[in-house]
């Protein structure tokens, strides 16, 4: 199956209700005109991913993240890396952020909280949720709880004593203090997202809401795994492998 196929598939897995944002947020940005045997799949596009990407033998590459362009020099020397090992590349941004398989529902899904709430809308896309556990649990619980699952050690405030019952949650990039407000708007317990700055730290001490941070990457990582899982079983010739990314400490 070639490229343009596989993102017919992708594309198929979504609910469109703007072509235009979808198209701004998702697609590919390098197309090489082979059959596509083996796709790997991870958050980011870098140039050690696309290293990963050819020690595996991977046709194309599907990720969370293009290169960033804040990131100065990094989409061209991807473009010139990706050419070079003859790799096709595809993103899925925003949308993913937003259905039911992606990057905010996986997370919430495996540590078994009942979304109750889609929040943190923009053009027709929410990348935000609220849900609630059935019983109440303990921070430190829960903190035990996100580390296990993401792998990698997190950073946490408690700024009130009460257990946690309504969680917050954007995944990604969540330190907006304008982020943070609709969760405290929600009466949420406790917020967790993947980047934190001192202003979201002192708006949660201000608002006696907990916080818990994880890393961009790792707390998006189950939205990208479940698309590339989704691809897998629609076609079954198609061999899927993760690629592996370096775990950084949450920020401070």
């Amino acid at each position: 199956m070639d490229v343009s196929q596989i993102v017919k598939r992708i594309n198929g897995f979504f609910e469109v209700t703007n072509e235009d944002i979808y198209a701004s947020e998702s697609g590919i940005t390098y197309h090489v005109e082979k059959k596509v045997n083996k796709l790997g799949y991870c958050v980011n596009l870098t140039l050690e991913t696309i290293e990963e990407a050819r020690i595996h033998g991977v046709d194309m590459m599907v990720t969370h993240h293009p290169a960033w362009d804040e990131i100065y020099g990094l989409k061209q020397a991807c473009m010139e890396k990706l050419a070079e090992y003859s790799i096709s590349h595809y993103y899925n941004h925003l949308p993913l952020d937003d259905c039911n398989f992606g990057t905010n529902d996986s997370l919430l899904n495996k540590l078994n909280v009942e979304i109750i709430k889609r929040t943190h809308g923009w053009e027709g896309l929410y990348f935000g949720r609220i849900a609630e556990y059935d019983k109440e649990i303990e921070l430190n619980e829960l903190v035990n709880n996100v580390e296990n699952l993401l792998e990698e050690p997190v950073k946490s405030w408690r700024f009130n004593n009460k257990k946690i019952k309504r969680v917050g949650l954007v995944c990604g990039n969540g330190a907006p203090t304008a982020c943070l407000k609709e969760a405290v708007e929600n009466n949420c317990d406790v917020y967790i997202t993947g980047e934190c700055n001192l202003y979201t730290i002192q708006y949660a001490q201000f608002k006696r809401i907990n916080l818990i941070i994880g890393s961009h990457t790792f707390i998006e990582l189950f939205g990208i795994q479940n698309l590339a899982l989704k691809l897998c079983e629609k076609i079954k010739e198609l061999e899927v492998v993760r690629l592996n990314e370096e775990h950084y400490e949450a920020n401070t």
